[in-house]
């Protein structure tokens, strides 16, 4: 079975824009949590970053389970604006280990992440490399921030 993928970038809507990182208070939490939730059954996995003004996930896995969440997603009254980066196929999970989680970010972290080649989902260069892609910049970003969280 193949594995899609999705990742986006929005905007933080009126609860949550304003909460650096999302700390001051449990709403993104039980938003997480609820995805997790519905992930889990789905069989969906992905991370979710956030600078306390915008986002940026990442979901993965089967293709009727990637429609349902990202239709979730759509109808999400917790932001806005949303900017589809790139919808296709993965040869394999790159993020198995998470029904959903979000993770705390600096701003230029996701504003490189949203600029960044996201082509196919390639992941190609080895850390420190200059033609990191999009995905190799959500996985370092995703070893940086989860062991920091």
């Amino acid at each position: 079975m193949p594995i899609r993928a999705v990742v986006y970038m929005s905007e933080a809507g009126k609860r949550l824009a304003g909460d650096k990182f999302g700390l001051a208070s449990s709403k993104l939490d039980r938003i997480v949590d609820d995805a997790a939730r519905f992930n889990l059954d789905a069989g969906v996995t992905g991370v979710l970053l956030f600078d306390g003004t915008r986002f940026l996930q990442y979901l993965e896995g089967p293709d009727d389970g990637i429609r349902v969440a990202y239709s979730r997603v759509l109808g999400a009254s917790s932001h806005s604006v949303v900017v589809e980066l790139l919808r296709g196929t993965v040869g394999q999970r790159r993020l198995p280990f998470w029904p959903m989680r979000w993770l705390p970010v600096e701003s230029e972290r996701l504003r490189v992440l949203v600029r960044a080649d996201w082509t196919g989902f390639a992941q190609r260069s080895l850390p420190g490399e200059s033609n990191a892609t999009g995905m190799d910049l959500l996985h370092q970003t995703v070893v940086l921030y989860s062991n920091a969280a």
